[in-house]
């Protein structure tokens, strides 16, 4: 048997917790979709953490020493045989999905410091399987990862992990790590693979977090859930990044403030990658810079953060963003986050909106919370809306390949080419199509247990 220090995961994502919920409608109208529900947890520092995974898309370090607390976005997922349970972060940032093993350097020296997400024991698992030795990814920082390739019945494993957090990447296959060492050939990951096994019939899903307050969200595999957001869902493209869509980025072309367009800055054409990995928005220097003047911020470069008067959260300010024709609406409820409390117990908040010092702007959490965005990596394309905070119905309606994304309209003149100074550290100069004949495994294997998969993101590998 082979000693295991991290892994990388293909989950099925059907969990037997009470948390999770299965909409696979296949009888007569109803639609055919895949929902969970995505819990929200509270994380040290985002900011550390939003940095050391921005560092995949700019040569860049910052030292932070704040001792607060945000939220990731987790859904419950089984691995294996007999399954073990896991709770995997939902990064739209990313294309691999990886946990970490319970021997690994970092589960092992501290403490429980992989407790909240789990770890996997593969020994345990009846159906794993070896593959290969080729795992290995660098990033652009000088970090890095390697390990095995490997089969199961939902899974994949590595040797090193530096998150303690498992994740779970629904991004562009072709920005996968296993790209860079299966001839430019990606797999199918969990969206991809949901559509070809015939769960969904688009390789499309939505998200809606709700609000900060809220500790449930969801995530809805082909389809659209039309009583979670107000007005129309309008569609945007896809920016492409050395000729491939590799991506969640599209083209911001104004930030306002309070219900005015364009005040703070207009005639934009600017890359934004829609990261739910990312706690916080990482925006043009100068554009943040008017933002900080506006509110009263104070931003602290030892810390990585701008601090604010808690009162702030109180306020009916918004801040704007535009897209071309729609426009997402952020309050400032959603943007003041408590950071720690001074030495008489009083809250000590900083504003959810950091400079992006050079590198692709990232709208993060404090961004897509009050978005609901569809991603249709089918047509490259992304829907969006404004969200409907604390909804309680559901109205969820199937995308297709031949009806598209309903209820949503195309923008007309939307900005399709912007300048993106920096990719994923991922993208390479493969093939976009898919082929997965290097990684299939025995049919007999590969059951509806199966169906949703991918592999590895900090260092690990998965192949189905």
């Amino acid at each position: 048997m082979r000693t295991f220090t991290a892994l990388a995961a293909a989950a099925s994502l059907i969990s037997a917790a009470s948390a999770i919920t299965l909409l696979e409608k296949r009888h007569g109208t109803a639609p055919r979709v895949v929902q969970h529900e995505i819990q929200r947890k509270t994380v040290d520092n985002p900011i550390a953490r939003d940095r050391a995974r921005l560092r995949k898309r700019q040569s860049k370090t910052v030292q932070e020493n704040l001792d607060n607390e945000e939220t990731l976005y987790f859904m419950n997922a089984t691995v294996g045989t007999p399954a073990q349970d896991l709770r995997l972060h939902i990064d739209t940032g990313s294309s691999d999905l990886w946990v970490n093993v319970a021997n690994s350097q970092l589960c092992s020296s501290k403490g429980s410091a992989c407790g909240a997400s789990g770890t996997y024991a593969p020994n345990s698992s009846s159906t794993y399987q070896y593959i290969n030795s080729n795992f290995n990814i660098t990033y652009v920082d000088g970090s890095g990862s390697s390990g095995d390739y490997v089969s199961d019945k939902q899974i994949g494993i590595g040797y090193n992990s530096t998150s303690a957090e498992g994740i779970i990447g629904i991004g562009y296959p072709i920005n996968e790590v296993a790209t860079q060492y299966n001839g430019g050939n990606p797999y199918p990951n969990v969206p991809l693979h949901l559509m070809q096994n015939g769960d969904i019939n688009s390789n499309a899903y939505s998200l809606w977090l709700n609000d900060l307050d809220a500790s449930t969200g969801s995530i809805l595999f082909g389809g659209v859930n039309t009583d979670k957001f107000s007005g129309e869902l309008q569609t945007l493209p896809i920016i492409r990044e050395q000729g491939y869509y590799a991506e969640f980025i599209i083209a911001l072309t104004g930030v306002g403030a309070n219900g005015t367009a364009g005040s703070i800055a207009s005639n934009l054409a600017t890359p934004a990658l829609l990261d739910s990995g990312s706690s916080l928005m990482y925006l043009p220097n100068n554009i943040v810079q008017t933002i900080y003047n506006d509110v009263g911020a104070q931003y602290d470069s030892s810390q990585g953060a701008a601090f604010v008067n808690c009162n702030l959260a109180k306020s009916t300010a918004t801040l704007d963003f535009t897209f071309s024709s729609p426009t997402i609406r952020v309050a400032m409820s959603e943007l003041v986050i408590v950071a720690g409390y001074d030495s008489h117990n009083q809250p000590l908040c900083i504003i959810g909106i950091s400079p992006v010092d050079g590198g692709t702007p990232v709208l993060g959490d404090t961004f897509i919370r009050s978005a609901y965005i569809v991603y249709d990596m089918t047509n490259n394309e992304i829907s969006i809306a404004q969200t409907r905070f604390n909804s309680t119905t559901d109205n969820i309606l199937e995308i297709t390949n031949t009806t598209g994304v309903p209820s949503a309209t195309a923008v007309a003149n939307a900005v399709t080419s912007v300048a993106v100074s920096s990719g994923g550290a991922r993208i390479g100069s493969g093939p976009t199509s898919v082929t997965s004949s290097a990684w299939a495994l025995p049919t007999a294997a590969i059951g509806y247990d199966v169906a949703l998969l991918g592999a590895l993101g900090a260092g690990l590998a998965f192949a189905l």
